[in-house]
């Protein structure tokens, strides 16, 4: 490959993955309820994966600073989303669970939000959406990498 070809494809990829990121972000935003952000909703998503969690994993898992994490689980938790508990033996330990109206907030949502995907991937072939998402998940595992090596 040319450097005139990398750096034409580097642009492209800069270009698509703006938009499409900021095209995504808004029509996820539509179809969750107006009382939560967008990662507000990914925090709910994941919550509801796992069950319990503290705000130490949140921050590693999304990749920001505990001060951001903590702030968005004190708004989620005035709103009754989430609850909080001590642990028994580390009082310092706080556990993150979704309440019955955080959890049903979350499957709320994520229904309206796979009705949006599913609407967009029909309209690939079965094999295009595979290899789109195996090639999105090399990315996602090819930035974890890097992400790994600058904390090092």
């Amino acid at each position: 490959m040319t450097e005139n070809n990398i750096k034409e494809l580097v642009d492209r990829y800069i270009e698509v993955s703006f938009s499409v990121n900021s095209k995504a972000e808004s029509l996820v935003k539509e179809q969750i309820s107006s009382d939560l952000t967008n990662d507000q909703h990914y925090t709910l998503r994941y919550m509801h994966k796992v069950g319990t969690c503290t705000s130490s994993e949140l921050a590693e898992v999304f990749n920001v600073k505990k001060s951001a994490i903590t702030a968005m689980i004190n708004r989620m938790w005035e709103k009754g989303f989430i609850e909080r508990t001590r642990d028994e033996n580390d009082r310092r330990v706080v556990y993150l669970t979704l309440t019955d109206k955080g959890n049903e907030l979350f499957l709320k949502t994520e229904q309206r939000i796979h009705k949006l995907v599913e609407s967009l991937i029909t309209k690939f072939e079965q094999t295009e959406i595979e290899q789109f998402i195996k090639t999105f998940e090399k990315l996602n595992q090819l930035l974890q990498e890097s992400n790994d090596k600058v904390e090092e």
